[in-house]
């Protein structure tokens, strides 16, 4: 009997260890391929379609630590903004159309970046990084002669991340948050609730610590069915902004289908009250 319970033992401690080793590989995994997971990054130097977007240009913007970026710029109509926009992961330029058409129908004006390892910019991603990507963007607009209160900084999705933490370091007339979340960790703490995640991810983009020190009236919108980033997140990210702040939801609209939806109507609305 004593030799059972001895065999029994040290099967159930092996079937621990066992068990240990494999959560310990999935967590070591995880964080091997955690940025893969989180850009997605698509590399493809792509021209912009001069037939959907007449004017626009393709420019080179260089970083300091010696990156490339590629960049899609329409100086807008007269009395119109610029929009210094950033976008989610895996898109690429080309990718983003639907949007550029929508402003430029409009006379709006856009710098589109392709952060570093997207499109056609060297480099690999990484939060600081991006980071850096984005104050590159908004100094080339000033260097171009527009000043703050023409410039609209605009984020989605992954992009909220980058936009959000411009803002804090840069004036502009005010700062758009589509599809935001209060950090790309929650999310993936959503949606690895076993993972020690706010442990294990490098690039945390915490728009929930940084969003009180931005200086600027910020417009959130959030889709009710969003799949990719729960609405919720938008929800308690506007909770954490200081005014002046304005919360829009988009009734029955997804992660990606705003645009299409007439958000940009809103947009126009609601720049237009700024002043």
């Amino acid at each position: 009997m004593k030799t059972l319970m001895r065999w029994i033992g040290r099967l159930l401690m092996a079937l621990v260890l066992m068990a240990g080793l494999a959560y310990a590989g999935a967590c070591g995994y995880l964080f091997v391929v955690q940025r893969d997971k989180l850009y997605l990054a698509p590399h493809a130097d792509i021209r912009p379609n001069l037939a959907e977007v007449p004017g626009i240009q393709d420019l080179r913007l260089k970083t300091p630590d010696g990156e490339t970026l590629q960049a899609w710029y329409l100086p807008p109509k007269p009395g119109r903004p610029i929009y210094l926009l950033f976008a989610g992961q895996g898109r690429r330029l080309d990718e983003q159309s639907h949007r550029h058409i929508a402003m430029s129908k409009r006379g709006d004006g856009f710098l589109a970046l392709a952060y570093r390892g997207f499109s056609g910019s060297t480099g690999k991603p990484s939060e600081d990084g991006l980071f850096m990507d984005g104050l590159v963007a908004y100094d080339w607009l000033k260097k171009a002669g527009y000043q703050p209160q023409q410039i609209v900084i605009h984020g989605h999705s992954l992009g909220s991340g980058v936009a959000t933490y411009v803002a804090t370091q840069r004036p502009a007339k005010g700062l758009i948050l589509e599809a935001p979340f209060t950090a790309a960790s929650d999310v993936a703490q959503e949606r690895y609730p076993y993972i020690p995640v706010q442990w294990l991810m490098l690039d945390k983009f915490a728009n929930r610590d940084r969003i009180g020190f931005v200086h600027m009236p910020i417009l959130i919108v959030h889709g009710d069915r969003d799949d990719m980033i729960p609405f919720a997140h938008g929800e308690r990210l506007y909770a954490l902004a200081p005014q002046p702040k304005t919360f829009k939801r988009m009734a029955g609209e997804g992660h990606s289908t705003l645009t299409r939806a007439g958000v940009y109507d809103f947009y126009d609305r609601w720049l237009s009250s700024l002043h």
